[in-house]
């Protein structure tokens, strides 16, 4: 008889199932269990109903949604094995909200959604850490955000000066970053003629004092979108929210081997190693000298985008990760625990708490500093 987990999920086509849900179901179906994926019924009687038949799965996991305290309670009395995944702060209001940040309601919700699971899965240390305070440590288990290597065509940096192609990918509720990183394009485009920046998205700002070269995005083209490029560049504002972030778009520059310019912030810190793989800059002046140095020297991004891909390689690719993850659901559905094995593997697994890690508060992290949130 097949194992069946079903995954709850508020967009079966979004970013946030294509890359910390769908993928892993071949993992899944190597060991006997069948990956079934729905979106969330809007209906408040089709989603009753699709609640009341969870039970009918051997597991479900639960992938962001905060949902009402009384859904919640019945999608728990009728799972057998409940996971939650988070890859945002989602116990606040995004950045750019207008209401500000602080929601009691988000709060309220977040904390009876961790404490109902079974097992949560964080994107990220910071998420780790404040899942951990709701339920301690031994039901969070880190899992980055990861990218299937094999579909990235590394760039071929060519261009030295004139023409070089920066790029930003993203979602259109992410756009009003590009505001934050405006004057510092601006800066850099006066210093090299002829800069310019990709934007791959729906949505297509005017930006002063830099060209915008429009990519729509599309699951088919995204990957061709980034090798046909030079530099990747991503900012994210300096608050709770951004810590929250799980980089996928500095991971998709990275396996496509473009050295990133980005701001010391949140998980930047993490991925992109100073000087190897990119540069973390904050001012104008800066963010110019990093992508005027890069723009001009196509041996240098070369380099760096191939330490970039290695990164990508050896520590959030799919390969590494599908197997891992889907031997912890499966231990989980099929006995009811983790297991001495899925424990071992996250307390000794090289991601977290290495030398390019990261504590909550945005400090440094090292392998002796290593908190007790297991990366499985």
């Amino acid at each position: 008889m097949a194992w069946k987990l079903l995954a709850l999920v508020e967009n079966p086509e979004g970013a946030c199932c294509r890359y910390r849900v769908r993928p892993y179901g071949p993992a899944l179906a190597e060991l006997g269990i069948q990956l079934e994926i729905a979106g969330l019924e809007r209906s408040l009687w089709r989603r009753l109903g699709q609640l009341r038949r969870a039970g009918h799965a051997d597991g479900v996991l639960l992938q962001r949604k905060l949902l009402p305290i009384w859904q919640l309670g019945l999608l728990r009395y009728q799972a057998k094995k409940l996971i939650y995944d988070v890859d945002d702060a989602l116990f606040q209001r995004d950045s750019y909200h207008p209401k500000g940040p602080r929601s009691w309601q988000r709060e309220l919700a977040f904390w009876a959604t961790v404490r109902a699971a079974d097992v949560v899965l964080a994107g990220n240390e910071f998420l780790a850490q404040r899942v951990a305070q709701s339920i301690g440590n031994q039901r969070v288990y880190r899992v980055p955000t990861c990218v299937d290597c094999r579909r990235y065509r590394l760039a071929e940096h060519r261009l030295a000066g004139p023409g070089v192609k920066l790029v930003w990918i993203g979602q259109a509720r992410n756009l009003p970053s590009l505001g934050y990183m405006e004057a510092h394009l601006a800066e850099a485009a006066r210093r090299v003629p002829g800069l310019s920046l990709r934007i791959i998205c729906n949505q297509f700002p005017h930006l002063e004092g830099i060209q915008v070269l429009p990519y729509r995005w599309s699951v088919e083209t995204e990957t061709l979108g980034l090798a046909e490029v030079d530099i990747g560049v991503c900012w994210l504002p300096a608050d709770t929210w951004s810590q929250g972030k799980c980089g996928l778009k500095v991971l998709q520059y990275m396996a496509a081997g473009l050295p990133v310019v980005a701001n010391p912030v949140g998980i930047h810190r993490e991925l992109i190693r100073d000087g190897e793989t990119g540069f973390l800059a904050e001012t104008p002046a800066a963010w110019a000298e990093a992508i005027v140095r890069l723009a001009w020297d196509p041996g240098l991004r070369r380099n760096m985008g191939r330490q970039a891909r290695r990164l990508v390689e050896e520590e959030y690719d799919l390969a590494r990760w599908g197997p891992r993850w889907a031997e912890l659901v499966s231990s989980l559905i099929r006995t009811g625990t983790i297991g001495q094995q899925g424990s071992e593997m996250g307390r000794k697994g090289p991601h977290f708490g290495g030398p390019g890690g990261q504590g909550p508060n945005g400090e440094r992290r090292t392998a002796k500093g290593k908190r007790g949130v297991a990366d499985f």
